[in-house]
């Protein structure tokens, strides 16, 4: 799992996902980030990157 920053351009996705958001209810916006998410893991493939990426996002405090 890649822990360090890898995105080429982080402000420029974290604006896209923001934009994308734009106008939906709370229902809808929760419905597309399960899309991404899902499509998301299907990139990332592996199940061992994708247990270990759930359990440091559940671990994160809030």
């Amino acid at each position: 799992m890649k822990t360090q920053l890898n995105l080429q351009d982080a402000d420029g996705f974290y604006e896209q996902l923001l934009d994308a958001h734009q106008g939906l209810s709370e229902q809808q916006s929760a419905l597309l980030n399960a899309r991404l998410i899902l499509l998301l893991a299907n990139q990332v493939g592996d199940a061992r990157v994708l247990k270990e990426c759930v359990e440091a996002a559940r671990a994160i405090p809030e």
